[in-house]
Parts: C-alpha cells; structure tokens; sequence
C-alpha cells in the first residue's frame, strides 16, 4: 500500500537499513559517557521496538539523556524515543555523542541479562561500546558509524485521542488479525470502533466511552483511519509486555502516532502512514 502524505511529505530522510557505513569511530578527545539502569527492562524494551523497523541504530547521547530516532526502509513507519537522563540509576556525559550499533548484535548481549540485573555502557578510546551486565559480564562491541540523517517527525494535528491497556490493545489486533491484515479505527464523541475486513470475512470491536476498558477517549472531530498490521502487531508485542498503557492519536487519513508508557523510561512513540485506498 502507498503511505499517506503525513509521513511521505516530509523531507526525504533515507531509510537506516542500508545507510551505514562500516567504519570505525576516531575520537581525538577523551569522552565521559556511561549510563547505568537497575534492570534489563529498559534496554530490552528499546532494543525489541527498533528492531522492527532497523536493522543498525544510532543513539545520540546528550547531557540531558540518550535518544533515537529512526525510520523503515519502506518510510510508513517511524520510531522516536526520548530517555531522560533522570530515569538511570546512573548517568555521566560530557559532550553530545552519536553511537551506532547491529541492533542484532546488541540485542543477543541484552538477553544475556536476567530481569533483575543491572546494564550500564560506556564507550572506550578504541570505538567500542562496553556492557557491563549485573556483577561479573562484561562485553565489548565494535561500534559502526552511521552517515544516517536527521529524520524530521510528522507534523500533525490530532483529532482524537483515545487511551487503553497495552494488553487489552495486543488482543484488539488479536481478534482484527483473524480476519484481514489491516486494522480500521473510527471515533466519535461517545465511543471507538476497531475493525477489519478481509476475505474470509469481517470483524468488530466496539468500545464505549465510560467503561473500563477505555481509559480515556477525546474526539474533536470524528476520525476514521486504517493502518497495517504488518507494523502494528510487532511493535505493540515488542514493547507492549513493559508499557502499562498506551495512547493513539490520529486524524482521518493521517498517520498514527501511539505512545508507549514504560516505567524508567520517558518516551517511545511510534508513527504510523495510513492505509490510502487506491
């Protein structure tokens, strides 16, 4: 399907899966940077939400926190996550630093990680990125260095907003993917519909504003918008298990933006390009 305008009008931002060269890192200047979390949680949340969508990441480590921001090679979805630097149990940088990492490769030192264990990182004056995990792993990673450019995020307004459990959102795509690979959502003042059609036939999920399930819903003009399964469904399975809640905003025929609430970590907001009937 084409993605709508809401992603694709924006300043062509190439994809990361095929934008990095493999060089390695020359700092001429000694760099203080290393971030310490409590628990494996948040890296694995972050590292499982990029990588359905990249296969390398850059992360940009600033004074105020660590972020990223990436988009699919096919440019219908993107991914933005902000990690305030309050959210570590420790945190030191300097300067602003740009590290680029093979999401596969970081990701298998991560799952070495048990629930309870502590991750920090750091980077040496030889371009590698050292993890430490718990109270005796320790990893070193070659770094690669990305030639990615800024990804602008869409500017869109929103008409309407709705809020929800991430496990209750999981089982709406559940229930929609049985019937057709895309997911339609319409909003009024007083209620959501999720819907799906598809060969085999059609589904729908109808919830009212009020119950327990909807835990917050503001329409300013009622929405329609169809969105790919495709990219849904791992994106909400990746990050879904550690986000209590999460939010969806769009407009008819816009993209979707739903955030991701994650303890210790600030923001994780995934975007969207709607389905566009040809």
């Amino acid at each position: 399907f084409q993605a709508e305008d809401g992603i694709r009008d924006q300043p062509r931002a190439r994809g990361l899966g095929d934008v990095y060269k493999r060089q390695h890192y020359n700092y001429l200047i000694k760099l203080e940077f290393s971030a310490k979390t409590s628990t494996s949680d948040e890296w694995k949340a972050i590292i499982s939400a990029i990588s359905t969508l990249v296969e390398e990441a850059t992360f940009e480590a600033t004074v105020e926190g660590i972020s990223f921001r990436g988009m699919d090679p096919s440019h219908v979805a993107l991914i933005d996550i902000s990690w305030p630097n309050s959210a570590f149990e420790k945190y030191s940088c300097d300067s602003d630093i740009k590290f680029g990492v093979r999401i596969d490769e970081f990701s298998k030192l991560i799952k070495r990680a048990e629930k309870s264990e502590s991750i920090e990182i750091n980077i040496s004056e030889d371009s590698m990125l050292h993890v430490s995990i718990g109270k005796n792993k320790k990893y070193k990673m070659r770094l690669i260095e990305s030639s990615a450019s800024d990804t602008p995020l869409p500017k869109i307004s929103y008409d309407s907003k709705i809020a929800l459990s991430s496990t209750r959102f999981d089982k709406i795509l559940g229930d929609i993917e049985v019937v057709s690979d895309y997911l339609s959502v319409k909003t009024t003042s007083e209620n959501v519909e999720f819907s799906g059609k598809g060969d085999s036939g059609e589904a729908t999920i109808n919830i009212e504003k009020g119950t327990e399930e909807l835990q917050e819903i503001s329409v300013t003009q009622e929405s329609t918008g169809t969105y790919s399964l495709e990219y849904l469904n791992p994106i909400v399975k990746a990050v879904g298990g550690t986000a209590g809640s999460i939010i969806c905003e769009f407009s008819s025929a816009k993209p979707l933006r739903i955030e991701f609430k994650v303890t210790n970590i600030g923001r994780i907001h995934f975007y969207l390009a709607p389905r566009v009937e040809s």
